[in-house]
């Protein structure tokens, strides 16, 4: 007969009362240290004294009593999703993630992947945070921004090409990157232009707002914009150049610059000739771009803030209520290198 493993025996929790005890001081003022409230003056050797105390006992503040007391939470709840890669992408979230931590704030990831928007929304206010920031490629709904703002929130923030009614937004239009590129192609005297777009359903949404933005740089001049969907594979590449010839295009704008790469070899080995035959930029101006033999032209991108997003949203919790805020914070220019 089977028997259960002996459960380990129960740990006992430190709290602010040890704390306090080791220190020598009263819990008020452990709450004051450990908290960072700087109303109250304590000396310099007592908070040390505290830090120590508690680093020693390995006590840890709970978050949701804190909560409770301040009545609200420091949680800031960024949902994650199929967000597009991308240098860019990347400094901008490791920025905001360290700006809010500066701040005292908590953020927290929540996978989202599989609700729908609505249903995101109300998985996110369970959660009681003090703010949302919504990333590029997740849908928030004007529905789901009431959820949110009835559940606590004080702020409500999307990062995406369009504002929601109801949330501020933080504007990064991508129609943009489609715009520079094919501009900076017509510049160059091309008229007939295939957009590379990926395949990948996690950078649809990204490939179709830029897809957009080259179509409206094109429209002004009458260029032909051809769609190219390509798998980030060396064979859906050369397929795609094996045609090449039929389509009767003199230039490629790809989705971002691995794109361009792809394309770009693919291309060579087909003996069509860049930039000859046909001028190839991509969009993100990574280092390897640089390398290769064209150098790759490119989009480089920049976010244009007043002030750091974490500040921002810090006055935005401070100060709740105010009509919502857009910024548009994108900035695009292409870099014309030898590949166009």
């Amino acid at each position: 007969m089977s028997q259960l493993p002996k459960q380990p025996a129960e740990v006992s929790v430190p709290t602010s009362a040890d704390v306090a005890r080791l220190a020598g001081v009263s819990r008020a003022t452990v709450s004051y240290v450990l908290n960072n409230n700087a109303t109250v003056r304590i000396s310099d050797p007592t908070r040390r004294r505290v830090r120590e105390a508690a680093l020693q006992l390995g006590y840890v503040p709970h978050a949701a009593a804190r909560s409770l007391r301040a009545g609200h939470s420091r949680m800031v709840l960024l949902p994650s999703g199929h967000i597009p890669g991308g240098p860019l992408h990347q400094y901008f979230f490791e920025e905001l993630q360290s700006g809010l931590r500066r701040l005292d704030y908590t953020v927290v990831q929540y996978g989202s992947i599989g609700l729908t928007a609505d249903e995101a929304a109300t998985a996110w206010a369970e959660l009681r945070p003090v703010a949302v920031v919504v990333p590029p490629g997740i849908t928030l709904t004007p529905h789901g921004t009431g959820i949110l703002t009835r559940s606590g929130a004080k702020a409500v923030i999307t990062l995406g090409p369009d504002p929601v009614p109801g949330a501020h937004g933080l504007v990064m239009d991508q129609r943009r990157v489609g715009e520079s590129a094919v501009e900076h192609l017509l510049a160059r005297g091309r008229r007939h232009i295939g957009v590379v777009l990926p395949q990948e359903p996690s950078r649809a949404s990204f490939a179709e707002t830029r897809l957009a933005g080259a179509r409206r740089a094109a429209e002004a001049a009458a260029a032909r914009i051809c769609p190219l969907p390509l798998r980030y594979e060396e064979e859906s590449a050369q397929q795609l150049a094996a045609r090449w010839p039929q389509l009767g295009l003199d230039a490629v704008f790809a989705y971002n610059d691995e794109y361009a790469m792809l394309m770009m070899r693919a291309l060579q080995d087909a003996g069509v000739d860049v930039p000859a035959d046909t001028a190839v930029i991509g969009a993100d101006d990574s280092l390897i771009g640089r390398l290769l033999r064209p150098r790759l032209s490119t989009v480089r991108m920049e976010l244009a803030m007043p002030q750091p997003l974490a500040e921002t949203i810090d006055r935005m919790v401070q100060h709740p209520g105010g009509p919502p805020v857009h910024h548009d914070l994108l900035r695009t220019s292409a870099v014309h290198r030898e590949s166009s």
